[in-house]
């Protein structure tokens, strides 16, 4: 049966791959061409389930001024991500949880759960900064950067998962945690690529810029985690771009990104 199948699928491939192909092509919130083919209903139970088996791994913080900080710097920049990218889709509603984990790092994942390391709170040392951090994720999930890298995996895989021929089985669950961005967090070592790095940054700049959050605090964050990164590898031998050239193109977009900030109230996140 299953030789059947495949026999079928090879045959329709040819018929089927353009029109896949075509209405999977679109463009992310900055206007970047993007291929991303999984159905975004999946991407959310993926997420779901990704954040659930997180949850089960890690302790939740329960400290109580920790926890309010995180809402608060989080609501604020959720609403001027929905402001600043209108068209972009986006989930209905928002789950913030901060884990009890010493690395500086933060994620966010389809379906909209966002969660933050206490010890990224060590390197963040301003709600601004951390706005900085949590606008970068959500410019990942508002970008859908998720699906399109696990089309970039899975190639031809994710078009016949479009047309329903892909069995469920053949989705390695490693695959999927390296698609969302999890994959250094559950022992795969995989982050999202350059591209989508550099495009997480500039969105992350306008949202934090846009709720209120002083700009330049995004440079800051990133000078305080070339500290803590002494290990960090060359450029040319990392996806993920060095600090230098990030801080760079961060001041080349701060104009702009200092403009939407005078227009808006500035954020209170201390108390």
């Amino acid at each position: 049966m299953r030789l059947r199948c495949r026999l079928r699928l090879s045959l329709m491939i040819p018929f089927v791959l353009p029109l896949v192909l075509l209405a999977g092509c679109e463009e992310t919130p900055t206007g970047r061409s993007q291929l991303a083919l999984v159905p975004d209903t999946l991407m959310v139970q993926m997420g779901g389930d990704a954040f659930d088996q997180l949850r089960r791994r890690q302790p939740v913080s329960r400290d109580a001024a920790v926890n309010r900080r995180v809402q608060c710097v989080a609501r604020a920049v959720v609403a001027a991500a929905e402001a600043r990218y209108p068209a972009a889709d986006r989930p209905g509603a928002w789950e913030v949880v901060v884990f009890e984990d010493p690395s500086p790092n933060a994620f966010a994942l389809p379906g909209g759960r966002i969660g933050v390391h206490t010890g990224l709170l060590r390197v963040a040392e301003t709600p601004a900064q951390l706005a900085a951090v949590i606008g970068h994720e959500v410019g990942h999930v508002l970008a859908d950067h998720g699906n399109e890298r696990l089309t970039q995996q899975l190639g031809i895989k994710a078009v016949l998962l479009l047309v329903g021929f892909f069995g469920e089985g053949e989705l390695g669950q490693q695959q999927l945690m390296q698609a969302l961005g999890l994959g250094a967090r559950l022992g795969i070592s995989l982050p999202f690529s350059r591209a989508h790095e550099e495009e997480a940054d500039l969105m992350g700049l306008a949202i934090m810029a846009r709720a209120g959050f002083d700009p330049q605090e995004s440079v800051a964050l990133w000078r305080n985690m070339a500290k803590v990164g002494g290990g960090q590898p060359p450029e040319f031998l990392s996806t993920h771009p060095a600090h230098g050239s990030r801080i760079e193109a961060l001041q080349d977009a701060m104009e702009a990104a200092e403009a939407a900030y005078r227009a808006t109230t500035p954020a209170d996140c201390t108390g």
